[in-house]
């Protein structure tokens, strides 16, 4: 099967093509078309000739083809996760839970398409502005240049083209490498629903070709990312003018205080850790635990993680499956033995079944292995005791990260507190830090990031705020 990427509302053939390997079979799945900067070229020149088109479309009809979509993709739910399972290794009942999410995203923005407000200025509040009207309208951007990683195909594509769309914007949309097949199933809806040609645009190939047209071009006015930290900071120091929005990196933290109910806790902490291999950006990494449930907790973690089942993503049996690529599996391994190395207890996992890595939890961590201060984005959970809260909030403070974090406790003084203390994007109180609904704002500190998605939210960072003022 050739893919070709999606062009002005066409499918245009590329001089090159790659094939695309299923992650737990490493089967050829597609030949994926690679995209030269000529073609690059000609996505963004078909979206800035549908700039005008966007922009003075309706809302009511922009959140009509929104709700189309999502309509669209609710009738082929079941089509839309195998293509997550079989590109991306997701097990099939976490890609359906994705493909939902997905057909809420594209609701929620429907619904904020008709949401786009702008606010009066008194500006009578002023010596001299009195006699005058004074009101702020809020303006599509024009062409935003969105790339997106593998982790969650449809619903992080959701979440850039779904506002850019609502807010009036065109799109040229770079899909992770491995990930493609997604996105050109979101062009067939789109084009079903009656989006205008060239308001999507999908171009796949090399990150060093699609990615650095789109950054440095200066038509396109706005790029919003989400992929690594270095990858992140080197298109914030090229993008020059351009509206950037970055979701980058994170190594997201639970603390546990003594009075937490472990029959709450070790579930939720089981399904952030290990939910499609811990490779979701706000997977649970590291758990601090209250010393006096320290024993206890980990026994009953362990004991958990042992009965999870690993296999084909296709299969309704699996729990987790094979990693990304086996690249990225060799890396986590080496991390878990650098580890291991100094230290640290592999309670339990640690090994790969064919191309799968199990689930893998460690104790004894110190604070300065990688498998501690970086983005593992495997199947791993260090968990670590603690004397107090306070003691966890420094630990989990010490990163440099901040995207969310979690912490469960009865004390609603300590909780405020803790809220007031962790520098991250987002603090969940008595839940993890992977629990995410797509219509909040969300988004990190330090090297986590710039900006917030959640559609209202990113509708924000794709839009331009102009300023009206009548002399009466």
């Amino acid at each position: 099967m050739k893919k070709a990427c999606y062009i002005g509302g066409q499918w245009v053939e590329t001089g090159a093509y790659a094939p695309l390997y299923a992650p737990y079979s490493g089967e050829v799945i597609a030949e994926i078309a690679q995209a030269d900067r000529n073609t690059v070229e000609r996505a963004i020149s078909a979206a800035q000739e549908a700039a005008p088109v966007m922009r003075s479309m309706p809302a009511y009809q922009r959140a009509a083809i929104l709700e189309k979509i999502s309509g669209l993709l609710n009738e082929r739910l079941e089509e839309a996760a195998k293509i997550i399972a079989q590109e991306a290794g997701k097990p099939i009942k976490t890609a359906r839970g994705e493909v939902i999410r997905t057909i809420q995203t594209y609701k929620f923005a429907a619904e904020e398409a008709k949401r786009i407000y702008g606010e009066t200025l008194p500006l009578d509040a002023a010596i001299g502005g009195e006699g005058r009207l004074a009101y702020t309208v809020r303006e599509p951007l024009g062409v935003i240049g969105a790339i997106t990683p593998f982790n969650f195909p449809m619903n992080l594509v959701a979440h850039k083209v779904g506002p850019a769309i609502a807010a009036g914007n065109t799109v040229v949309l770079k899909p992770a490498s491995q990930t493609p097949l997604s996105a050109f199933f979101l062009a067939e809806l789109a084009e079903q629903a009656g989006l205008p040609a060239g308001a999507l645009n999908i171009v796949t190939g090399s990150g060093g070709t699609v990615g650095d047209l789109l950054v440095t071009d200066p038509r396109v006015k706005a790029i919003t990312f989400t992929g690594s930290p270095a990858v992140g900071i080197n298109i914030r120091n090229r993008a020059g003018l351009k509206r950037v929005t970055l979701e980058l990196g994170s190594n997201s933290a639970v603390i546990v205080d003594r009075d937490a109910n472990l029959d709450d806790v070790i579930p939720r902490c089981i399904f952030g850790a290990f939910a499609y291999s811990g490779q979701v950006c706000i997977s649970v990494q590291r758990i601090y635990v209250a010393a006096e449930l320290y024993d206890t907790f980990v026994e009953r973690f362990v004991a958990e993680t042992r009965r999870l089942r690993g296999g084909d993503p296709l299969s309704e049996e699996a729990d987790y499956s094979a990693m990304i690529s086996p690249k990225e599996t060799e890396r986590v391994l080496e991390w878990i033995e650098e580890a291991r190395q100094r230290g640290a207890r592999v309670e339990c996992g640690g090994e790969t079944d064919g191309r799968v890595l199990q689930p893998t939890v460690l104790t004894g961590v110190p604070a300065d292995a990688k498998i501690s201060c970086q983005e593992v984005f495997g199947p791993i959970v260090l968990i670590n005791p603690v004397e107090s809260v306070a003691e966890a909030i420094a630990l989990v403070n010490d990163s440099r990260y901040g995207l969310q974090a979690g912490l469960y406790t009865n004390n609603l003084s300590l909780a405020l507190q803790a809220a007031d203390a962790l520098h991250v994007g987002g603090v969940m109180i008595n839940d993890i830090p992977t629990f995410r609904v797509d219509h909040m704002p969300y988004g990190g500190v330090k090297e986590s990031g710039m900006g917030r998605e959640g559609v209202k939210y990113a509708i924000e960072e794709m839009t331009e705020l102009k300023l009206v003022v009548v002399k009466r």
